[in-house]
């Protein structure tokens, strides 16, 4: 992999340039693939310029959390495989991996994209639990937007297995056929992530892998159709308020674009 200077990156974007000569309003080219997977109730492939992000839905029957009864239940998680970068190592989920797996997981549920309601079975008892499963295949940059974009097409490519419950006496037995699929899961909203970088006092939306070793602050705006559902900034540099309504308003018109390319 060929290092830029950092310095170099941010002579350019003070002249209002990047290194792969993108506007600083432009996305890398976005491939989505869906239905992948062939066992997973659900699957996604985006490629986001270099950068490669899968991800899969398995779906359980389980309990309920105390505090949400009649609601099923969201587990996200993210793995880096070795191969995808050279920083990245073998072993279980490093702080990185977790992150992302939050911010993946915060932009769903504030942006209510599902409906925990319709996935409940038998009220205090039985729901279905949804796992999104994200595997990082090639680290190019901007992993938060493309691993999002990922378990959003994986949740729409999402089918409920066919369950069956028998009563047995006082008891009920569940019974879950993985081979026959029945109804799409319950979407309701499709949350788009936006990742905008400050470098050298310019705003640039999704930073290349070479971009974010020159960036001052990066923010992540979960956006649905007309709201900013969630934000994280990830790095430690700050914005102005100027600076993160002027992100928000790109973000909203940036999202709708990409939305477009869900199926």
């Amino acid at each position: 992999m060929i290092s830029i200077d950092p310095d170099v990156i941010k002579e350019l974007a003070d002249k209002g340039l990047r290194i792969d000569r993108r506007a600083f309003d432009e996305y890398r080219p976005i491939k989505i693939e869906t239905g992948i997977i062939e066992k997973a109730e659900g699957s996604a492939k985006v490629e986001l310029g270099g950068t490669k992000v899968i991800a899969g839905v398995k779906m359980e029957v389980g309990e309920p959390f105390p505090d949400s009864p009649d609601e099923g239940v969201l587990i996200t998680n993210a793995e880096f495989l070795a191969f995808a970068h050279q920083e990245f190592e073998e072993g279980p989920p490093n702080e990185d991996s977790i992150e992302l797996a939050r911010v993946v997981d915060r932009a769903i549920r504030e942006s209510k994209a599902i409906n925990f309601k319709k996935l409940c079975i038998e009220e205090g008892k039985k729901v279905w639990i949804i796992f999104i499963d994200i595997d990082i295949l090639d680290h190019d940059g901007n992993l938060i937007d493309a691993a999002s974009l990922a378990a959003i097409a994986a949740l729409l490519n999402a089918k409920f297995p066919k369950l069956e419950i028998v009563e047995e006496g006082d008891e009920k037995k569940y019974t879950i056929d993985y081979e026959q699929k029945t109804d799409p899961l319950p979407i309701e909203q499709r949350p788009i992530t936006i990742t905008a970088a400050k470098i050298n006092g310019k705003i640039l939306l999704d930073p290349n892998i070479a971009e974010e070793s020159a960036v001052e602050g990066e923010i992540s705006m979960g956006v649905t159709d007309n709201m900013i559902a969630s934000i994280q900034k990830s790095s430690p540099g700050g914005f102005s308020i100027e600076e993160i309504n002027h992100i928000a308003e790109i973000s909203l018109k940036k999202a709708a674009e990409i939305r477009g390319l869900l199926k």
